[in-house]
């Protein structure tokens, strides 16, 4: 390929797919030995990771123009030794959701005090595997290993041979590079490594840790790793700072990249991530929806000479250009705003100056539910997902008892489970396709020329949660809670579906995913309130949507207590 930013994002996908691959078959030989070990293949693996990650450097560096040497012997031994018969691979969220990207990684070990720099490189998988090589490669090393935590999220333990666990501890000296995403909620993953090597007499002074943000763990870390990580060294490089506020060439700029697709910069980017977007599409900030700002999409604003351009992180890779496939069809069908192409992670997209939410104007309900019907027919029809690519009703029936348990109590979860009882049995009725995921009235927009369209639409169903892919009729359920639809409009936006998809909306799968919906609702929203300060208008926000899903749900059971039709208990919700 010619030197650019497209060969090397082309080098950067082969990282991320040798990472998986290395992710995999250690997860393998985990499975049968019960605990981490060296091996030759796994050995080899990193090798190739390693490889690939320093010419992932060297393109960086150069500004795209130079490679290096292509690690091909690395990849001959990988492909000469014995390969297990099957591996199952795990899509890393950071690389398709968060805007992670190796080059920071790279940058960060770059960054460290040379008298500091660690000798040893720990990943921690999955995503830590490809992040270990980029840390690896860019401290000058040619070696690390991977582990893999283990045990529930906020108490995360690793299982290491006795070989291993020698091999790590054995330089007197050593310093200790730990990788991963992260952290999140309790940070027990990068806590369970530095566990290990303090319990084993590893001064903490000596660990450094490579995350993905500078923020703290959330409100599930136990006091031993909160107190260490205040004091870690945690070496971070912003994506902001790397590609808008601090670049270092020209070529790392991300109006460069996007120069050929949205003609030249007329002026300076702006972030508008992390729930800042609403500033822009909200009058007053009283008005501002609720958001999880941690867990939002990275989004710059980019006037050009073609109009003002939305550049969003959709995933790097074979991942992002999916999901440009995707916003290409949706648009073709007038469903959501212009796309110009994909620069190596971020989809540009038309900003539609103007524009304003549906929570804001509803406008003509008449029309705002055959644009839903039409929409999710369109997706019913189009974006079919393959058998086991979403949580199972019975699944979803217990996070609904559980969540209703933990908020509205027992006596309110045995109510519920007359509601969900059926799950097991209507299994069979489910088609999966690739749902939204993501109705809310805030991400749908009043364009100035009339267009109604829906905003982030691409990959809620590959969110990191339990959802996934489910039948059109966890969005039906979806659009009638958050649109407030009377009865007569829900059963509408179900003919509008059915005669789009060409599939007949079931009801009693409808019934059961409506008050599944509002628990998962009510719970995520509640959760989200950790993510951020206790006394924020943020928190505030989300603690008056998590109340709102709780009246609604209090009110389906209730209706479900009376022995409503299964359609009429769906319609309750709203």
């Amino acid at each position: 390929m010619p030197a650019g930013i497209e060969r090397h994002a082309v080098l950067v996908a082969a990282l991320i797919d040798a990472g998986e691959l290395t992710q995999g078959v250690a997860d393998a030989q985990f499975a049968d030995l019960g605990h981490d070990a060296r091996s030759d293949l796994t050995d080899a693996l990193m090798a190739l990771l390693i490889g690939i990650a320093c010419c992932v450097r060297q393109s960086w560096r150069t500004g795209f123009h130079q490679l290096g040497g292509l690690p091909e012997a690395e990849l001959r031994s990988v492909g000469a030794g014995p390969l297990p018969d099957a591996i199952t691979t795990k899509t890393a969220e950071g690389f398709s959701l968060y805007g992670l990207y190796p080059e920071t990684y790279l940058e960060a070990a770059g960054a460290v005090h040379a008298a500091e720099r660690p000798t040893q490189v720990i990943g921690l998988r999955s995503v830590g595997a490809p992040l270990a090589a980029a840390v690896a490669a860019g401290l000058g090393l040619r070696n690390a290993v991977t582990l893999r935590p283990t045990g529930h999220p906020f108490n995360r333990e690793i299982r290491l041979s006795d070989g291993l666990s020698a091999e790590i501890l054995a330089g007197k000296d050593a310093r200790y590079a730990v990788v991963d995403e992260g952290p999140g909620l309790s940070g027990s993953s990068f806590g369970a490594v530095a566990d290990f090597l303090e319990d084993a007499g590893v001064a903490p002074d000596r660990i450094h840790f490579f995350p993905s943000h500078a923020g703290m763990p959330g409100g599930c870390s136990s006091e031993r790793h909160w107190l260490r990580w205040q004091k870690a060294h945690r070496p971070v490089v912003d994506i902001g700072d790397m590609l808008i506020h601090k670049p270092k060439r020209p070529e790392h700029r991300l109006e460069t990249w996007a120069a050929e697709l949205a003609g030249p910069p007329t002026g300076d980017m702006m972030e508008i991530s992390g729930g800042w977007w609403r500033a822009l599409r909200y009058s007053r900030e009283a008005e501002w929806p609720p958001v999880k700002p941690q867990l939002e999409r990275r989004k710059f604003l980019l006037p050009a000479a073609g109009g003002t351009w939305l550049l969003k992180f959709v995933g790097l890779g074979s991942m992002g250009e999916r999901k440009l496939s995707r916003a290409r069809s949706l648009h073709a069908a007038g469903f959501t705003p212009e796309v110009a192409g994909f620069r190596h992670g971020f989809l540009v997209e038309r900003w539609i100056d103007g524009a304003v939410s549906l929570d804001q104007r509803f406008g003509e309900r008449d029309r705002v539910v055959e644009q839903a019907g039409r929409y999710l027919g369109f997706r019913a029809r189009h974006f079919e997902a393959g058998a086991g690519q979403g949580a199972s009703l019975t699944a979803l029936a217990e996070m609904a008892r559980f969540n209703t348990a933990q908020t509205l109590g027992e006596e309110a979860a045995r109510d519920l489970d007359r509601l969900v009882q059926d799950a097991g049995l209507l299994e069979d009725a489910v088609r999966r396709v690739e749902t939204d995921n993501r109705l809310h009235a805030w991400e749908w927009l009043h364009a100035p020329d009339g267009r109604l369209l829906k905003t982030d639409a691409l990959d809620h169903h590959a969110g990191h949660d339990l959802i996934a892919c489910q039948d059109i009729a966890w969005d039906i359920a979806g659009a009638a809670v958050e649109f407030d639809l009377s009865e007569s409009e829900c059963l509408r936006l179900c003919r509008i579906v059915a005669g789009q998809s060409g599939h007949p909306v079931n009801p009693d799968l409808l019934a059961l995913l409506t008050p599944c919906y509002l628990a998962f609702q009510m719970a995520d929203h509640a959760m989200a309130v950790n993510t951020v300060a206790p006394e924020s208008a943020d928190a505030k926000r989300l603690r008056a949507a998590t109340d709102r899903y709780v009246r609604r749900l209090e009110r389906i059971i209730a209706a479900g207590r009376r022995d409503r039709s299964p359609m009429d208990t769906c319609i309750a919700a709203a």
